[in-house]
């Protein structure tokens, strides 16, 4: 139970990796990497007795390989703290890196990583609440943009619907002019068609 493999791309162009041991890792990923879409996206692909876990951002792609009893929401701990790790160190120089130019530098914390996060699963309860605290703040976010959405909405229904009364309230006074009119000269009719009667 342990991640076997690391790395971190751009597409299809590898910019550090890291093996816990031997093995064809490499040209796996490079199929794996080729098939990722290059939208934001986290996701687990099955392979035999191998798991692939990965996160998409701002096309850069944290990739690990695990066992596949190795947990999911350890994987993607791993993945985050790499992925928190890489941002803080290279920023936007990655959108634009040679391939293997961060290889040297980050090959050594995506070891330790690897290693630290393979062996402490007492780590895994606060990094996963850690984790869904900050997908709550998210979620949070969003709901408060939704929210905010739905007021202008409703500002916006209001002021339909009082333009709407208006315009009806307009529509039922010419409706009650052309009705007294129309009583009025019905009227005028047949008075004046009794008075031709008498």
């Amino acid at each position: 139970m342990a991640i076997l493999f690391a790395v971190v791309a751009r597409g299809t162009t590898i910019l550090a990796k890291h093996a816990w041991c031997g093995g064809n890792f490499l040209e796996v990923t490079e199929q794996i990497l080729a098939k990722i879409p290059s939208e934001n996206n986290k996701l687990t692909y099955s392979h035999g007795n191998y798991l692939f876990h990965y996160i998409c951002q701002d096309r850069i792609v944290y990739l690990c390989i695990t066992d596949d009893d190795f947990e999911r929401s350890r994987a993607f701990n791993f993945l985050n703290e790499i992925k928190k790790r890489f941002q803080t160190t290279y920023g936007s120089r990655a959108q634009t890196a040679l391939p293997y130019a961060m290889n040297s530098e980050f090959s050594s914390v995506l070891a330790a990583q690897l290693k630290h996060h393979s062996e402490n699963k007492g780590l895994d309860k606060v990094m996963e609440t850690q984790a869904q605290v900050d997908e709550l703040k998210g979620i949070m976010v969003r709901n408060i943009d939704l929210v905010a959405q739905r007021g202008e909405r409703l500002e916006l229904l209001i002021d339909k619907t009082e333009n709407l009364v208006d315009s009806v309230s307009v529509e039922s006074d010419n409706i009650f002019q052309d009705v007294n009119v129309f009583i009025i000269e019905v009227l005028i009719l047949l008075t004046c068609n009794a008075n031709f009667d008498s």
